[in-house]
């Protein structure tokens, strides 16, 4: 199997590359999720799908606890015109495995290690100024620890707000992390992930943190 994921990552990295709209960049991501999940036999299974835009400019926010997040992710938006840029670590630009995908999928390089970061938010308000959204995991990092969420980064509502950007709350509700090390023992079974969709939360609203309209969304 890693081999074979290996092998897919790169092979769509590189057509990636040579793409050249974001919704030809959009059917390639889709592409390359659907396939590797296949291969593992996870199915994805969208609650309150009614409430997914199908067109539009977000900041889509999702809880993050897997590697495979980011394709549970564009198979959940796969029935619709959003396309959106991942916010991704220096990490994965310089990955082995995910490099060459990260760099040409469609992403915004989040280096914490700047001094300043001005060219971040550039880059972001340059993709919103194409019409596309932005995609975050507001946790920064995979959750590892027993909660179902960890403490949100700031920096999500920020990106919101300077862009006018309504925020789209995805909620990947089962454990993505145990079903895919269970998938990567028995490929025959089929397992399913279900992922929740909540209301759009207006950028404008002060009423309470980006956290807390997240959990009261989803009952967490």
């Amino acid at each position: 199997m890693a081999i074979y994921a290996t092998y897919l990552t790169n092979y769509y990295g590189l057509k990636l590359k040579f793409s050249t709209t974001t919704q030809e960049k959009k059917q390639l991501r889709i592409q390359y999720a659907d396939k590797l999940l296949k291969k593992l036999n996870i199915r994805i299974d969208v609650i309150n799908k009614e409430k997914l835009p199908t067109d539009g400019q977000y900041l889509l926010v999702s809880n993050h606890r897997s590697v495979i997040d980011p394709l549970i992710i564009e198979l959940t938006l796969k029935e619709t015109k959003l396309f959106g840029h991942w916010i991704s670590k220096k990490e994965l630009y310089n990955s082995f495995f995910f490099g060459l995908f990260v760099r040409n999928g469609g992403t915004i390089l989040l280096d914490r290690e700047a001094s300043q970061m001005n060219t971040f938010f550039s880059d972001i308000k340059a993709c919103v100024k194409e019409g596309d959204s932005i995609y975050i995991f507001p946790e920064g990092t995979r959750n590892k620890t027993g909660s179902s969420l960890t403490e949100f980064r700031e920096g999500s509502r920020i990106i919101a707000i300077k862009n006018r950007l309504p925020i789209l709350p995805v909620y990947i509700k089962s454990s993505a992390e145990e079903i895919l090390m269970s998938a990567l023992k028995d490929e025959k079974k089929e397992r399913v992930i279900e992922v929740q969709i909540g209301d759009i939360i207006d950028y404008k609203d002060k009423s309470m943190s980006l956290e807390e309209a997240y959990k009261k969304q989803f009952n967490i």
